[in-house]
């Protein structure tokens, strides 16, 4: 169980024997199209998506109708809830089929209603609002949702989209965007909980101190306190046995805590070397031009002069003019910086543009 959880604290999957354990795997994840689009699938079981390391399998998403198909067992809807646009597979009920047959139903006319009544609900056009539930599919490289169950939202004064719009960034806060955690007791190393301390420690000593960069050592003496309270907290039975020295946990914290950040983008290893020298990705003022340059003057080709240049096209530049080792995450948080400082826009998803 130890290794299973430590393989968490590096930034890879839970074991799918622990998906259970996350109330998000049993319920409709309210996430934005755009984080659907993009979270990855998992490993273990095909048709389970990862957000945050939280299982995700079915979802609930409110948005308009911008386009539409309708094929002879199902509709299908392009529904954009403002940060991206995904396909709704929605099935025809097997009610719609008209029947001659009056045994169906009785009495015939109010099944007609009923059909019909149906029928309206059911059938979307362009710049209606739409409810979809059901579970996330990737098919022939494209993203869908397979509904279970949708409607159409009579919402003449928005009243049902702002409400949405003010629950789903909750729902962010304070659930999808903490990463599914397990906590443990046990003797061979740092638990889930101790890493997860040890990470907001480092954090707010980077930020406080605006730190550019650092190595390993320059930190250790933060970590202390943790491995001393961990210590405390022991059964006598379980202090009593034999395991790794109180050094051996304070290095091996400050290794899974690092592993940490540099899955979150918050730090990097510019040139990888026996000298372990972390730059600090948010206070890193080369990088952050180094970004910037590319995207003016990529911005200005024929290419990317309408949309902007695309987040892994700028991801590659950076890679070749600047370090191999930037990653995703730290070049997305580089762009947010950007962004917050009006130097770059986005123009749509994931492709950005300069600030004109």
């Amino acid at each position: 169980m130890h290794d299973v959880i430590r393989r968490m604290d590096q930034g890879d999957e839970p074991p799918s024997v622990l998906w259970g354990l996350d109330p998000v795997f049993s319920a409709f994840a309210r996430l934005y199209v755009r984080d659907l689009l993009q979270i990855r699938e998992s490993c273990q079981v095909p048709g389970i998506y990862l957000y945050n390391s939280h299982p995700i399998y079915k979802v609930d998403v409110l948005g308009t109708v911008v386009y539409k198909r309708e094929r002879e067992d199902f509709f299908c809807y392009g529904v954009d809830d403002g940060t991206g646009v995904i396909n709704c597979l929605c099935w025809k009920n097997e009610k719609w089929k008209e029947s001659d047959d009056p045994g169906c139903f009785d009495p015939l006319a109010e099944l007609k209603k009923l059909r019909e009544a149906q029928r309206k609900r059911s059938q979307l056009e362009i710049g209606d609002t739409l409810r979809v539930r059901g579970p996330v599919k990737t098919s022939r490289q494209q993203r869908e949702i397979m509904a279970s169950t949708f409607y159409k939202v009579n919402d003449p004064v928005m009243a049902e989209q702002i409400a949405w719009m003010l629950e789903v960034p909750e729902l962010y806060r304070k659930c999808y965007d903490k990463p599914f955690q397990l906590q443990a007791n046990t003797t061979s190393g740092p638990t889930v909980g101790h890493v997860t301390r040890a990470t907001h420690i480092l954090k707010d000593f980077l930020k406080k101190k605006t730190v550019t960069k650092f190595r390993p050592y320059d930190v250790l003496d933060l970590l202390q306190p943790l491995v001393c309270s961990q210590a405390q907290t022991k059964p006598e039975d379980q202090a009593s046995m034999a395991g790794p020295s109180a050094g051996q946990q304070l290095r091996q914290l400050l290794k899974e805590s690092l592993q940490v950040l540099q899955n979150e983008g918050a730090v990097y290893r510019k040139v990888k070397s026996e000298d372990e020298l972390y730059h600090v990705t948010e206070q890193d003022k080369d990088l952050l031009i180094a970004v910037k340059d590319t995207i003016r003057e990529d911005s200005t080709r024929e290419k990317y002069a309408e949309k902007g240049c695309h987040v892994l096209h700028i991801l590659s530049a950076v890679r070749q003019r600047y370090s191999p080792n930037i990653s995703k995450e730290a070049l997305e948080l580089v762009l947010k910086t950007l962004e917050c400082n009006s130097d770059i826009i986005s123009t749509s998803n994931s492709h950005y543009t300069m600030f004109s």
